[in-house]
């Protein structure tokens, strides 16, 4: 298999979806239907802190399992926090290696403690299929 590095399939940061951690439940879902994503970033509350990502999974466990109301429930309290990050520079192999161990399907990319992009088991798939 030939190396494939992150940066080459990795949605860039500008294009990533990001909301802010005060926003509430219903104004995530609209953000995600706008933009037709499954997840989106959870920004920092300062400069120290780590980025979350909030997914379709985190709102219906939040509002269907344990009885919450997209209207009082803020993103913050449904997002998974810290988020494991990857650097741009890593082979794919070793992405899909954290993905399968850790059963998640998205990573985000970091250099520093700045947001360079988000990779997905998807976009992973999609690189391989390529040599199909």
């Amino acid at each position: 298999m030939r190396q494939i590095l992150i940066r080459d399939i990795m949605t860039p940061s500008e294009k990533v979806i990001r909301i802010s951690p005060y926003a509430r439940v219903r104004e995530l879902l609209s953000l995600m239907q706008t933009h037709n994503v499954k997840s989106v970033v959870v920004d920092r509350t300062s400069e120290h802190d780590a980025f979350g990502i909030v997914t379709y999974t985190s709102v219906l466990n939040a509002i269907f399992a344990e009885d919450g109301d997209m209207d009082l429930i803020n993103v913050y309290d449904i997002s998974a926090k810290p988020v494991i990050c990857v650097n741009e520079e890593l082979d794919v192999r070793y992405a899909a290696r954290l993905m399968v161990k850790y059963e998640i399907n998205r990573l985000l990319v970091l250099e520093g403690n700045q947001l360079r992009g988000i990779v997905s088991i998807n976009d992973i798939i999609k690189e391989l299929m390529k040599d199909l």
